[in-house]
Order: C-alpha cells, then sequence, then structure tokens
C-alpha cells in the first residue's frame, strides 16, 4: 500500500491502522480495502484504531467485519479499539463485540499480541455478526 488514506504504525508485525471520526458509506469501502491491504502485508495482529470514531453505520460494521473474516480464515488476529459509547453500541447491537476483542486503549490491544483475540470466547467458538445493523 504505498498511498495510505490512514496511518499505520508497524510494531513488528503487529499493525496499528488509525481510522477517522466517522466510518459511512461514503469510505466504508476505502477503509475496507486499506485494511486487506495491510493483512496483504502480513500483520500477524491488526488493530483497527476507532479511538477517535464516534460515527460507524452499518456499512462501516459490515467493512471491518470482512477485514475481520478475512484475518480470522488467513490466521491472523484482529482487534478493536473504541473510544467512544456510540461505536461501542453499534459494535454492541450487531455483535461484533462478540466477535472480535474490543479494547478501550491501543496498550490495552497490544498487551498480549500472540494471546487470544476475544477473552470472552476462551473455547474458541465461533459467533455471527448481524452486519445489515439489524434491519
Amino acid at each position: 500500500m504505498s498511498q495510505e488514506r490512514y496511518p499505520v504504525l508497524w510494531i513488528g508485525q503487529v499493525a496499528v491502522v488509525t481510522l477517522p471520526v466517522e466510518i459511512d458509506v461514503t469510505n466504508a469501502d476505502t477503509i475496507g480495502d486499506e485494511l486487506f491491504a495491510v493483512l496483504n502485508q502480513s500483520a500477524a495482529l491488526l488493530v483497527a484504531d476507532m479511538s477517535k470514531t464516534n460515527f460507524c453505520d452499518s456499512s462501516g460494521v459490515s467493512a471491518l467485519v470482512r477485514a475481520f473474516r478475512r484475518a480470522d480464515a488467513s490466521g491472523q488476529a484482529m482487534r478493536f479499539v473504541v473510544g467512544t459509547p456510540a461505536v461501542q453500541r453499534v459494535l454492541s447491537i450487531t455483535g461484533v463485540d462478540r466477535l472480535v476483542g474490543v479494547y478501550p486503549s491501543v496498550a490495552a490491544s497490544l498487551g498480549n499480541p500472540t494471546g487470544p483475540v476475544d477473552q470472552a470466547r476462551p473455547d474458541g467458538a465461533t459467533a455471527k455478526a448481524d452486519t445489515d445493523g439489524g434491519a
């Protein structure tokens, strides 16, 4: 990825992608493409930093879930950093917070980069997220 629209910080094989204040139909495809591009660079762990994101619609949730599914299928891990109640609520309503590990800060998300992504599902059970926003 030569012209990143969103900053990517590499820490070894961990990539932290800083996502915008709003994630919606106008930028969800671009965000998805960029997350896929980072995964294609062999990130062992991809952290989607949404700590400054205050709005995420169903197209944004769908792009995030597609990236997670791709990471999971490739043996890579993905985590979300969420800093606002509005985004946390969207992830909760859609069930995404049961699919992907959600952390309050980038530092917390990096606490155990080789360990399980979702501490709430230690048995490795799979969850299905409602990516259409409940519609």
